[in-house]
């Protein structure tokens, strides 16, 4: 399949029924941090983005949301998809993206470099996508706080070493921050800025 193709092909079958379901699955996830939601296989994007992830820029991105894709993502037919499917103006700058896509196997530096809204508006912060190997079947980590009954467990595979670190300095800045989708093929689970995670005691 050529590049032209490849960019043009593989978007929502039935946009409106098709992201409605999804805005409701993304906001379960938010609602509560860490449960797996796993989305219908409707939508074909360009590898290395994931099902899930292309299924989450189409639901949420559109002319009006700066994306910043990593280096992987931004060297495939990611951009031309992006562009013909969303419409979202893509950004080099971290700082001024609504939402930021990474593939699996990106290093992941400071989330600080990324927007994190401001005390009056928290909400204008990035919101990170991040494609791992799995969901599950990796080291144990503990989400405790809003949404989440005592402490709900995640495994995913694929965190980098840093990730505890980077996250306890993003909640710090409360109630401003990044929020993050972690994708794996056709699942996604949601950490809002709220969730406090730590590592769990084998």
């Amino acid at each position: 399949m050529g590049l032209k193709t490849e960019a043009l092909t593989g978007g929502f079958a039935e946009p409106v029924f098709h992201s409605q379901s999804v805005f409701k699955m993304l906001m379960d996830g938010m609602a509560c941090p860490g449960t797996i939601q796993t989305v219908q296989p409707d939508v074909a994007p360009p590898a290395p983005l994931g099902i899930a992830a292309g299924t989450i820029a189409l639901t949420l991105c559109d002319h009006d949301t700066p994306v910043w894709l990593s280096q992987g993502l931004a060297r495939s037919a990611v951009p031309e998809w992006f562009g013909f499917h969303t419409g979202a103006p893509l950004t080099t700058e971290k700082a001024e993206a609504r939402f930021a896509f990474t593939e699996a196997g990106t290093a992941l530096s400071s989330f600080g470099l990324f927007a994190s809204g401001t005390q009056e508006y928290p909400d204008r912060s990035t919101t990170l996508i991040i494609e791992l190997a799995e969901l599950e079947g990796g080291r144990r980590l503990a989400l405790m706080g809003p949404g989440i009954q005592s402490v709900a467990e995640i495994a995913p595979i694929g965190l980098p070493e840093t990730f505890l670190r980077l996250w306890t300095e993003n909640r710090a800045l409360f109630p401003r921050g990044v929020d993050i989708v972690l994708t794996a093929g056709k699942r996604f689970l949601c950490l809002p800025r709220t969730t406090k995670i730590t590592a769990t005691e084998i």
